[in-house]
């Protein structure tokens, strides 16, 4: 634990943990420019990173790709903020810079900020999804209404809770937002259907005009669109 908690004290390691939260690769150069180091430190940090665990490395090319090691390591790196910003958690997400990560953002794969727990609050009321000791089940009508919204493809099956759907801590809203891989591809399929796009260059999501109208009725009834 020493090992690891000195590692993420890094400011500049952090910086590039933190970037990565959204579960896409990254470039040495994006991460140096993210942590604010030169090409040579950023390498010697991903190199210590990469030896502990924490980061995985793909190579396409000439090039080196980043990203977090899994998804054990977000929740971790998740986990720490919430706790490192215990005493000042209202004023630094009621800074208006972080407005819109804070409403929408891309967390290893899945929708976070208030829309993420807006959507598992709503899959609940709609009766989707049920409360299991693993995790949430999908229920008969959760399954009809996923087929029903063109995500066939994916072998669902009612009462499959392993693996399929879990609460994750949310950092900015204290409460759990949906995880695992029914979130992973419900984030896919709004962002391919154009409800949901990428702002370039950060994890914040936001709504497109096609969004609104599609998406109301997956969250809950007080979501703040």
């Amino acid at each position: 634990m020493a090992r690891i908690a000195a590692l993420v004290a890094d400011p500049s390691r952090s910086r590039m943990l933190a970037y990565l939260l959204g579960g896409e690769y990254a470039s040495a150069g994006e991460l140096a420019k993210a942590a604010a180091v030169g090409a040579a430190t950023a390498s010697g940090h991903l190199a210590k990173l990469l030896d502990a665990g924490l980061l995985a490395c793909e190579q396409r090319g000439r090039h080196r790709y980043y990203r977090l090691a899994d998804a054990e390591v977000a929740h971790a790196l998740q986990a720490l903020a919430v706790v490192a910003e215990r005493g000042t958690h209202a004023a630094t997400w009621a800074d208006p810079a972080r407005a819109r990560l804070r409403h929408a953002r891309c967390c290893y794969g899945h929708l976070a900020g208030a829309l993420g727990v807006a959507l598992l609050g709503g899959l609940l009321a709609r009766q989707w999804l049920q409360r299991q000791s693993d995790g949430y089940a999908l229920t008969d009508a959760g399954v009809q209404g996923l087929r029903a919204m063109g995500m066939a493809q994916a072998p669902w099956q009612t009462g499959a809770a392993r693996g399929v759907a879990y609460g994750c801590l949310d950092w900015s809203e204290r409460r759990d937002h949906l995880a695992g891989r029914l979130a992973r591809e419900l984030l896919q399929h709004f962002l391919t259907q154009g409800w949901l796009r990428r702002r370039p260059g950060e994890r914040a999501l936001e709504l497109t005009p096609a969004g609104y109208q599609a998406l109301p009725g997956w969250f809950a009834p007080d979501a703040q669109l």
